[in-house]
Parts: C-alpha cells; structure tokens; sequence
C-alpha cells in the first residue's frame, strides 16, 4: 500500500484530502509545517509527497529542493493556487514530477497520483514541454544574428503550428516569407528555420530593411569597393557575400524602394551580384528570408511592391501568431525573459507576486513578446526584493484603457470566447475565414460557437 506525505498548513484542507485517499487505499500521513514534513521524511521513506508550494514558514521551492536531496526518487507533485503556475514550472525544473492547480477534483489528484507512483506519464512530457527551451543556436556564425539564442517551445495551438511550419519548411530551400504584427518574433522564427537547414553551419545575416536609406541599400546588399563613391575608403562585402551559404534574412522588405526591388529581384533571379564601382560578377548561393508587419498583397495592389518579387519571395509563408493568440504559453514566456533579465542584469528575482500575474493575464498586448520581454526586463531592475510586485509595471499595464483592472482571473474561457467574438467581427462573420484566422478547423469553430452560446 503506498505512503504518501502532504504537506498542507491548511488543516481542514488537508484532513478532507487524507480522508478521500484513504478511502482509495493510500496510507496517508500529514505535516502542517515544512520542519515538521522535513523530520517526518527523514523516519519514513515515502512513496510520494504531496506538497502545497505557498507555506506559511517556509519557501515552497526550497522545500522541494530539500526533499529531492533527501532522497532523489522520490516523486513530488505540487499543489498551486491559479495565479502561481509560474512557480510551479520552476518547481518542475527543480525536479517536482508535476503540478497541480487548486481548486482540483478529487478525480483529478487521485489520477495523477498514480501517474506518479507508476513513473513517466503523457501529462508528465507534456509539462516537460511547457518547461522547454530548444537551443537554436548550434554554431554562433558571423555577422548580425538574431538576438535571441533560445526560443521558448509553446504549448498553444497556435504555436504548435508554428514550429510544425518551422520544421516543415526549414529542410527545403525555398523563399520563406514571414508575417505577423511588431514585436511577435519573426527574427527569431527565420533564426529557427536557419538553424534547423542544411545551411545551420554558415551565416545567418539579418538586415532591418527599414533602416537603410535606399541610397545606400545598394551598396548595404551587394558592397562596394575603395574609391567608388565619397566615404568609400575601403572595400566592402554586402550582405548577399556575407550570407553566401548560408541564410540572409530581411526585415520589414515592404519598406524596400522600387529601385531597390529591382535590384533585388535581379539578384535573386541571377544569383549573381556586383559590388558597387566593379564590373566582376560575383555568384552567390544563399537561402532568401523575408518579414514584414505589412499587407505585401495589398500594397502589390497600389503598385508600391512588384508583384514578381512578391511571389519570389512568397514560395512559402508563415504567420506569426500575436501573443493573444497564444495565450496558453503567456506564463513561458514570462518565465523565459525572467530568466534572462534575471542574467543580464546580475539580478536574483525569483517570480511575481499574485496580482503582477493577474495583470499580465488580463493585459492584450499590442506590442506582444518584445513589449512583454521589456515589461519583465524593466520590471526585474526595479524590483530589490526576491518577487515582483505591482507597483514597479507600467502605469498603462495597471490600467486598462484608463479603468483600474479588475481583481478576479481573467479564466482562459473567457478569453477564447472573447477571441472567437473578435475573430468573427474581424472577417465579418465568416465562419470559414474566422476559422483560418483563429488556426481551427470549422468544425472546431461551430462547437466552440455552440459551448459557449454566441448567437451570431
């Protein structure tokens, strides 16, 4: 009959669960306090430990640290409040077998417990998967890359498509083009198709489009050599020799002069190039990359974008989801850029409290992960004690749309309900295009329509 250990300081909690496990034929025995639980382990090897990780006299995580060097095999599940799932998945990095959100059914604690006695699980990998972060980076190459080494695996629907697109494109060699609102990471995703090619072992060169004048795109794509125009005092490479190999990418490419499509063009039609001032072809071999924020379909329309480029470049295209279309992989995120705050600015902060989660949670986004990654970054620096607390965000975040948040969750119902509405509106009311958009089947649409009783 297997022994299990909970620690709980809620005693009634804490009595109603040891009553209903042993009915289901578990001895249980129970510890109110962390020194109490700590001694009860050093008499009693346990078959698993159930512990809750906000304590009254002592830190959750630490707690789980002390029990895994007591003995290593033993399996912790910890129990957590809604808004500390964020703890909870550095309890999994600490080594906790899995967690729980309270209020949890006695179904459901009961199941998973026996996930745990018997070993690894599906719940177990998926939870392995939300802690995640693939190492995209297998050779540093030269140049300007992307500034993010790692990439945070999402557990979303939303991202789940992304990285099956990623590593379905990523093997061939064609033209990939990459759209999706500001900030939502399309530097990072053409970095992961680079790295996941044939071409990962060569440059990666990204280029921001929209920062070069157009009179000297030229000579920013293809070089130059000494002497060939004022402030040419010495030869130079383009991006196009750089990147040969390898993979150049170019951001926001809708703000690319007509000029400069032309020349574009011809070198990727060619894959040949010359430097500015020289008469020698140089042939190039390299994978073409492109991003915008832009509708490039409507501005081939208006004629500001040749529409032979557009469908060069548009071999295969990918669309970046906004952080509010994946919502389920806000709590990574946040994890992931704590992570590197807590790095690059020599800091030790621990989490957020309650009520930062609770903010995060209800706020939209509009400038998605880089707006989020500076939230946490500058959040981090303020922040002297070992949790981040309300008063270091931003005003606009504490307040949306000039109204104080409110108190309660914002439950993940409530936001796939309010995505559908939105989804909806936005293709006016074209179940077909709204699908699409929300990346569900239409059958998915029409039961979610259905579940949550939108009359539209």
């Amino acid at each position: 009959m297997p022994n299990i250990l909970i620690i709980e300081d809620d005693a009634a909690f804490c009595q109603m669960l040891q009553k209903f496990l042993t009915k289901h034929g578990y001895t249980v025995v129970v510890s109110f306090t962390a020194p109490e639980a700590k001694s009860k382990l050093k008499e009693t090897d346990f078959d698993l430990v159930l512990t809750d990780l906000r304590l009254p006299d002592y830190d959750g995580i630490q707690l789980l640290v002390d029990i895994k060097q007591m003995n290593a095999e033993t399996p912790v599940i910890v129990m957590t409040g809604y808004a500390e799932v964020g703890s909870a998945v550095t309890a999994m990095k600490k080594g906790a077998f899995d967690y729980i959100a309270k209020p949890f059914t006695p179904d459901e604690i009961v199941k998973l417990i026996a996930k745990a006695l018997e070993g690894e699980s599906d719940e177990r990998e998926v939870r392995k998967e939300q802690i995640k972060t693939a190492d995209v980076s297998k050779k540093e190459p030269k140049g300007h890359t992307a500034t993010n080494s790692k990439t945070v695996r999402g557990i979303s629907e939303a991202s789940k498509k992304l990285d099956e697109y990623v590593h379905l494109v990523a093997p061939t060699d064609m033209s990939v083009l990459i759209t999706g609102e500001s900030g939502t990471g399309k530097e990072v995703t053409a970095k992961a198709i680079h790295d996941n090619s044939s071409r990962k072992d060569f440059n990666f060169i990204a280029v921001d489009c929209g920062a070069i004048p157009k009179e000297l795109a030229t000579s920013e794509f293809f070089g130059h050599i000494k002497g060939s125009f004022t402030g040419a005092v010495e030869d130079k490479i383009g991006n196009f020799e750089a990147a040969n190999e390898g993979t150049l990418f170019l951001d926001e490419v809708g703000n690319l002069s007509y000029e400069n499509q032309i020349q574009l063009l011809r070198a990727l039609q060619e894959r040949k190039i010359k430097r500015v001032g020289s008469t020698k072809e140089i042939t190039v071999d390299l994978r073409i990359i492109t991003a915008t924020n832009e509708d490039l379909n409507d501005a081939v329309e208006k004629g500001t974008f040749r529409e032979d480029l557009y469908h060069r470049l548009n071999e295969f295209s990918i669309h970046i989801p906004s952080l509010e279309e994946r919502f389920d992989d806000l709590i990574l995120f946040v994890e992931h850029f704590l992570e590197k705050a807590n790095d690059n600015l020599n800091k030790n902060v621990h989490g957020f409290s309650n009520e930062v989660w609770d903010v995060f949670r209800q706020y939209h986004w509009p400038g998605n992960l880089r707006e989020l990654q500076n939230v946490v970054k500058r959040a981090v620096l303020l922040t002297t004690g070992d949790e981040v607390e309300l008063q270091v965000l931003p005003r606009e975040l504490v307040e949306s749309n000039g109204r104080p948040l409110k108190a309660e969750h914002f439950s993940k119902s409530e936001f796939e309900k309010d995505r559908i509405i939105k989804a909806l509106k936005k293709t006016n009311f074209n179940k077909s295009k709204a699908a699409k958009l929300l990346q569900v089947t239409r059958k998915t649409l029409y039961n979610k329509i259905n579940h949550y009783n939108l009359d539209l």
